[in-house]
C-alpha cells in the first residue's frame, strides 16, 4: 500500500474509532477493566463514619487527633491486543472482511485506553508470532499500531493461538489486560476441539484475557447455490461442493454448532470473557454489552 493511501486509510480509522471510545466506549472501558488495586493518596482528619482500620497511628500521634489515610485506584493498566493476521481473516461476504473489521475494534480498544492513560501494546500472530509491539502511551503509538494492522503483511497464512498466547506470557511480565481478536479457527482435526485451550488457561492464571471472536455469516450457513468452489486460505485447498444439497448444508452447520460450544466451553473452563461479532453487525452493541458484564 503506497505511503499516501495507507495515511488516509489510517485518518479514516481514526476518526470512526476515536469518536466512538471517547463517546461511548470511554466509561465502560475505565468500569470493566480495574487497576491493579488501591495507591495511597493521602491523610486527613477523621470523620464519623470512616474505617477505624484506615487510622494512620503515627499521624494521629503526632497531632493528638485522629488522621485516616486516603486511597484511590491506581488506574494504569497495561493492555495487549492479540490479533491474528493468518489467511482466514482475509474471508467476508457482506459487510467487510474479518480483518477489517478486527482493525476497527482493535482501534477502539486502543484509543479507549490511551484515553483512560493506559498503556496499549500489540501482538500479531499467524502460525507463530510476526511482530510485537511494546506497550506504550500516547496518539502517536497507537496510529503506529492502526498503521501496522492495516499495512502488514503476515510470512505464513495458518493459526497457532497457543504461541501467541505463550509469547505474550513470557514477554509481558506484570498482570495485563489481553483481548485476543481472531475468529479462534484453530482447531484439533478430528475432535474440533481448540488447540490452545491449555495455553488460553495458563495464561488467564496470569493475566486478564478476554477474547473476541469475528466471524462472517457464511461460516455459519452456506446457502443453496448449487456447486460451488470454496478455499481454505490457510492451506491454499480447493474443494468443489453441491450447495444444493440439503445433507451437505446440514453438515456444514453441524460443524459450526459443534466449533461454537466447544469454544464456548474452553473459555468457560479457563474462566475467559469472550463475544461474538458478526462481520455484518454493528460492533458497538456486542462490546457494550461485554463491557457492561465485566463491571
Amino acid at each position: 500500500m503506497e505511503a499516501s493511501e495507507l495515511l488516509k486509510r489510517v485518518k479514516k480509522i481514526e476518526i470512526k474509532t476515536r469518536g466512538l471510545s471517547r463517546q461511548i466506549f470511554a466509561g465502560q472501558y475505565h468500569s470493566a477493566f480495574k487497576g491493579r488495586g488501591m495507591a495511597f493518596s493521602e491523610v486527613r482528619e477523621y470523620r464519623y463514619g470512616d474505617d477505624i482500620r484506615s487510622i494512620d497511628w503515627n499521624v494521629t500521634a503526632r497531632y493528638n487527633h485522629p488522621y485516616v489515610k486516603i486511597f484511590e485506584e491506581e488506574r494504569e493498566l497495561t493492555v495487549m491486543l492479540l490479533v491474528d493476521m493468518s489467511g482466514s481473516q482475509q474471508f467476508g461476504t457482506s459487510f467487510a472482511l474479518k480483518k477489517q473489521v478486527i482493525t476497527e475494534i482493535a482501534a477502539v480498544l486502543a484509543f479507549s485506553a490511551i484515553q483512560n492513560n493506559d498503556k496499549i501494546g500489540v501482538i500479531l500472530f499467524s502460525s507463530h508470532v510476526e511482530k510485537f509491539i511494546p506497550p506504550q502511551k500516547g496518539r502517536k503509538h497507537t496510529l503506529r499500531i492502526i498503521s501496522e494492522l492495516l499495512n502488514f503483511e503476515p510470512s505464513d497464512n495458518k493459526t497457532n493461538i497457543a504461541e501467541a498466547l505463550r509469547y505474550m506470557t513470557n514477554a509481558i511480565k506484570k498482570r495485563c489486560t489481553a483481548f485476543v481478536l481472531s475468529d479462534f479457527i484453530d482447531l484439533d482435526p478430528q475432535l474440533q476441539t481448540p488447540r490452545f485451550a491449555n495455553a488460553l488457561t495458563i495464561a488467564s492464571n496470569k493475566h486478564d484475557m478476554v477474547g473476541i471472536r469475528v466471524y462472517d455469516p457464511r461460516e455459519v450457513e452456506i446457502p443453496a447455490v448449487g456447486l460451488m468452489m470454496l478455499k481454505d486460505e490457510e492451506t491454499g485447498q480447493l474443494l468443489w461442493v453441491n450447495t444444493s444439497n440439503p445433507a451437505t448444508r446440514n453438515e456444514f452447520a453441524k460443524w459450526w454448532n459443534t466449533v461454537s460450544k466447544n469454544l464456548q466451553q474452553s473459555f468457560s473452563k479457563s474462566k475467559v470473557d469472550w463475544v461474538s461479532i458478526r462481520t455484518d453487525e454493528d460492533f458497538v452493541k456486542p462490546l457494550i454489552l461485554l463491557f457492561k458484564r465485566r463491571a
